[in-house]
């Protein structure tokens, strides 16, 4: 039974995913990805990035002068997140301020899912790379113990080299995951900037909609004589 057990054990650690080497370069691989989905995403944002305080003020005056037409060819000047948002309700401005407002809220939540692509693979990787470390380091210090046995001669050497071979996953593990959560978090309070924005300049259209907007006149009630 003892050999039939020993058996099975050397048929496993023979197995290629009981070698901690691929889990090396996975995690090298996780890197390398993850390193270009952070400079992809800085492009991104850099290329898209507009100055709101002067769209606030050109689309306000445009607004307040009735220039609906020459808001709107102002806004199509850029290709943002708060720009495409309100232009998307400004030119169905005719169905009326609730109806653009939740066109608005429409355009807003698909323009911000493509500010926000690719940054759940940056959550992925921060959660998951120190776990997949671990796993490596356990391969690891498994076949140290295996070569332990093997070797008992030389049982300092070998589990002590084991060993430190195998926390180097777990080192890289962690080495993948920091820069990935640094880089989560930053873009995301970046996207929540720019929504904060988005909400701004739509509040602005909205706010001139609804000011614009002819009040429905109370219902006349009669009273009947008595």
């Amino acid at each position: 039974m003892l050999e039939s057990t020993n058996g099975l054990n050397n048929t496993l650690l023979n197995l290629p995913i009981f070698q901690a080497e691929w889990v090396l370069w996975l995690l090298i691989g996780l890197s390398i990805a993850s390193v270009a989905v952070m400079i992809e995403r800085a492009i991104f944002y850099r290329r898209h990035l507009i100055d709101v305080e002067k769209v606030k003020k050109e689309l306000s005056s445009r607004l307040e002068q009735g220039n609906l037409g020459g808001a709107a060819s102002y806004l199509e000047q850029f290709d943002s997140l708060e720009t495409n948002v309100v232009l998307y309700g400004l030119r169905d401005h005719r169905l009326g301020p609730e109806s653009v407002e939740d066109l608005i809220s429409s355009a807003a939540r698909n323009e911000r899912s493509r500010y926000e692509r690719r940054l759940n693979f940056l959550a992925t990787v921060a959660s998951n790379a120190p776990f997949i470390g671990l796993f490596g380091t356990v391969l690891g210090i498994i076949r140290a113990f295996n070569d332990l046995s093997a070797n008992m001669n030389e049982a300092s050497n070998a589990v002590m080299a084991g060993i430190a071979e195998a926390l180097i996953a777990t080192a890289v593990g962690l080495l993948v995951a920091i820069p990935a959560v640094i880089a989560f978090n930053f873009f995301k309070a970046k996207v929540n900037r720019l929504a904060d924005n988005m909400h701004l300049l739509a509040g602005i259209l909205l706010a001139n909609f609804k000011s614009a907007s002819p009040l429905t006149p109370a219902p006349v009630t009669h009273t009947e004589e008595s």
